[in-house]
This record gives structure tokens, C-alpha cells and sequence, in this order.
């Protein structure tokens, strides 16, 4: 069994900073990429920023300059390192692990952690 467990969601002031932690554990055979998607209230989970087995990054266009995505191999570990926060960045975070095997490609999600900028 796979299992994501994030941390490092607060609350913190409009210009802080945070960073966001992805632990994954289990049997992870190939791993294809890891994801951060944040879900505020009423509206649809969207992506912020991914990172593949080869180091290949990807930002939403609301992000960029701001936050930054980095692993640590050896630990199986994502973050995801927020700047410059905003009101707006308010939500719940989300940590998506995508895996590839026997032609199939298999998703797993973790719990989810709370970010709230305040004014």
C-alpha cells in the first residue's frame, strides 16, 4: 500500500512564507511524477506545481516566481516552498503521487493540509 502524508499548512500573514512537505511510503515501484493541487471552498481542485523523475518542473501561471517545488530522493520527500503568500492562495493543499506499471498509470492522494493568508 501507498500512503502521502503532507504537512506544514498554517495560518500565517499576506507576504509570509511556507513550506509544504509530501512524505510518501509503501510499495512505490515507478514513480512517474508527484503534485501539489490546491482545492479552495466551492471551487475545483486545481494544480500547482509538479516535478517528474528527471527533475522536470511545471508551474501554474499564478505561482510562478513564488512558490518552488524541490524532492530529496533519498527520503521520498516533495516540497513545496510558498512565497510572497496571498489572500488568494488560501486553501487546502493536496499532494498526488502518479505511478506507472504494467501499462496502467495509478494515482494516490494524500490527506491534505490547510493554508490560510490572512490580510
Amino acid at each position: 500500500q501507498v500512503q502521502l502524508v503532507e504537512s506544514g499548512g498554517g495560518l500565517v500573514q499576506a507576504g509570509g512564507s511556507l513550506r509544504l512537505s509530501c512524505a510518501a511510503s509503501g510499495d512505490i515501484f515507478s514513480i512517474d511524477s508527484i503534485s501539489w493541487y490546491c482545492q479552495a471552498p466551492g471551487k475545483r481542485r486545481e494544480l500547482v506545481a509538479a516535478i517528474t523523475t528527471g527533475g522536470t518542473t511545471n508551474y501554474a501561471d499564478s505561482v510562478k516566481g513564488r512558490f518552488t517545488i524541490s524532492r530529496d530522493s533519498a527520503k521520498n520527500t516533495v516540497y513545496l516552498q510558498m512565497n510572497s503568500l496571498k489572500p488568494e492562495d488560501t486553501a487546502d493543499y493536496y499532494c498526488y503521487l502518479r505511478t506507472f506499471g504494467s501499462g496502467k498509470y495509478y494515482g494516490y492522494w494524500g490527506q491534505g493540509t490547510q493554508v490560510t493568508v490572512s490580510s
